[in-house]
């Protein structure tokens, strides 16, 4: 196992119910987004990292709805609405250096 991941499955383990398990997965996700900086797209290949980013981040937390759909607390729902929300925003943000509104150095 890479040690990256090893803090993330340690954390789930220590949670009491699946529920805060899915919480905590998601807080882990909004952690990553939190350190993405769109004003720092300088390039084609900022840019592409910046959407596979959220591409990515959306994914996860839609297998995180899905594998915890028995279990989905209004909490583990409106975590996961909330990120999806943010997500969205940022792509249309972003969506202005792909469409030549913002220019690329």
């Amino acid at each position: 196992m890479f040690s990256a991941f090893s803090s993330i499955d340690y954390q789930s383990i220590r949670a009491n119910t699946p529920a805060e398990t899915a919480v905590k997965r998601l807080n882990g996700i909004g952690e990553v987004l939190s350190g993405l900086d769109i004003s720092a797209i300088h390039s084609h290949d900022d840019l592409a990292r910046a959407l596979w980013t959220l591409d990515t981040a959306d994914k996860c937390i839609r297998m995180i709805l899905t594998e915890f759909r028995t279990e989905c607390t209004r909490d583990v729902v409106r975590k996961a609405k909330s990120l999806i929300d943010l997500i969205e925003a940022a792509r249309d943000e972003v969506s202005g250096y792909r469409d030549g509104k913002v220019p690329l150095s």
